[in-house]
């Protein structure tokens, strides 16, 4: 399949290399030479122009920073660009009213489109073991795993259009309170006297299972590996969970839902980004304690 893959920053080179392996004819577009670069060494054929990356292709990945680029992008060089009847497939993480305005400008226009933002981080889109939260008609989502499978371990439709956006959103909030929660309990065991590492195998095991201690511990040299260990460089930056819990936060408003603990959680991030550690892994939260 001629799939033309859209924005190849530290999520998308990987998925867009994914993609070369399944056999698909990958046609990628970035703003960055180094991308294009790393992309056509991976096998992709690279353009410097979406509407010339489109125009022949069966299906249209994008992964993107926000719902303004998106919403530009499908507007300016995707819709009316690309070949009647191509599937369109958003992996972006955006908000959801943007999301589902760019649906329904697409299926206007004859095209077919999901939104389908994606779990895991950098490790998994290299590895092609990503989770793809789906939104939109159950016929296209047949459609969309084709594409979509090479990239992940797991997909699944998670309801009409914007659906997929909004279970991310979700996740991630659940995520974010998750890890701080985790921090402030090794945290404490340390400070109350216990070994950090016998409470990493105690809680583990026990009702304070979580990935965020069981896998992502972020506390360094205790329990799984993770950017901890590594200063927290890489991961999955402060910046950007701080950029989805307030696209969380947005979702809340407009569904009228009470989100105390995601409200709480935001205001930490939103402290810790300020300070200047957007860059950071989000396990960073850990040195705060």
């Amino acid at each position: 399949m001629k799939i033309a893959f859209i924005g190849l920053g530290n999520m998308g080179g990987g998925m867009a290399a994914n993609l070369v392996k399944a056999g698909h004819e990958v046609h990628a577009f970035d703003l960055s030479a180094d991308a294009l670069a790393k992309a056509a060494e991976n096998g992709c054929a690279t353009y410097t122009a979406v509407p010339d990356a489109v125009k022949d292709a069966e299906a249209v990945v994008t992964m993107l920073p926000n719902g303004g680029i998106v919403k530009a992008v499908y507007t300016a060089d995707v819709i009316g660009k690309a070949p009647a009847g191509a599937l369109f497939l958003d992996c972006s993480t955006i908000d959801l009213a943007t999301a589902r305005e760019v649906a329904e400008l697409a299926t206007a226009a004859g095209y077919e489109m999901v939104d389908a933002p994606v779990s895991g981080g950098i490790a998994a889109a290299n590895g092609g073991t990503l989770t793809f939260m789906v939104g939109g008609p159950a016929p296209t989502f047949e459609k969309a795993k084709v594409v979509l499978e090479p990239m992940a371990k797991a997909v699944i439709l998670a309801g009409e259009s914007g659906a997929g956006q909004v279970a991310k959103m979700c996740n991630n909030m659940l995520l974010a309170v998750h890890m701080i929660g985790t921090c402030e309990a090794l945290a404490l065991a340390e400070k109350a006297g216990l070994d950090p590492q016998k409470f990493y195998e105690i809680s583990s095991k026990s009702t304070g299972y979580c990935w965020s201690l069981n896998d992502y511990t972020p506390a360094p040299g205790v329990g799984a590996a993770s950017p901890a260990d590594n200063g927290y460089a890489g991961g999955f930056a402060s910046a950007l969970m701080l950029k989805d819990l307030r696209l969380a936060m947005g979702g809340a408003e407009t569904a009228g839902a009470t989100v105390p603990m995601g409200e709480h959680a935001t205001k930490i991030y939103e402290a810790f980004v300020e300070a200047g550690n957007g860059g950071k892994d989000f396990g960073a939260i850990f040195t705060t304690l």
